[in-house]
């Protein structure tokens, strides 16, 4: 059996509970040998937005990952210059690991962009795609635009939904800012790490 690698991007702005249980199901499910979070470097799909310093984004998710054998953290994009491209990552990991098949892990909604992805034809030889997604997700109205798309493009998405996804780095920014708690919504060590280097007090 072909040994199988998951790749989950994102801006892990912070990483959250919800991120490791979308992980953590997905390698369950489709038998991945491990996942590697790869902290986004200058995501096209932000521009203008402010986004937390790289090395911050990628200490907290080395710290929430830590104490899972399957899981792994990447520098790749953030070490990357220019804007971070999903089909620039596949192809690292690809010359990387050329024995496995690569799975890459999103968001369903992020999936409805695809035709806008840089690259998307040779991306979806590349790789499968797992978009997971939250209790209440409209998942009908996704599978019937994703029903426009070409045969070879449908047939590598396959969805699964992670009820942790309720969860959302933007309302824990939110909450840090407004003085509300955070615990139990991330790990301990990825809380603290907030606090000590006082990150989200400006989130505008």
């Amino acid at each position: 059996m072909a040994a199988k690698l998951g790749i989950m991007g994102g801006t892990f702005d912070p990483i959250h509970y919800g991120h490791l249980v979308a992980a953590e199901a997905v390698r369950y499910k489709f038998g991945l040998d491990k996942v590697i979070f790869v902290p986004s470097g200058r995501p096209p799909h932000k521009k203008g937005q402010i986004i937390t310093e790289s090395r911050h984004r990628y200490l907290m998710t080395v710290l929430a990952v830590a104490t899972n054998p399957f899981f792994e953290v990447s520098r790749t994009e953030i070490e990357r210059k220019g804007y971070s491209y999903a089909i620039d990552t596949v192809r690292q990991f690809q010359r990387i690991y050329p024995k496995h098949k690569i799975f890459f892990i999103t968001g369903a909604d992020a999936i409805l962009q695809i035709l806008t992805w840089k690259n998307v034809d040779e991306l979806v030889r590349l790789c499968q795609f797992v978009a997971v997604t939250r209790p209440g997700f409209n998942l009908g109205e996704v599978q019937t635009n994703l029903s426009l798309l070409p045969e070879e493009y449908r047939r590598v998405i396959h969805f699964m939904e992670v009820p942790a996804l309720a969860i959302s780095s933007t309302d824990i920014r939110r909450r840090v800012k407004t003085g509300e708690p955070i615990k139990y919504l991330l790990p301990e060590p990825v809380e603290y790490y907030i606090y000590k280097n006082n990150l989200y007090k400006e989130e505008p």
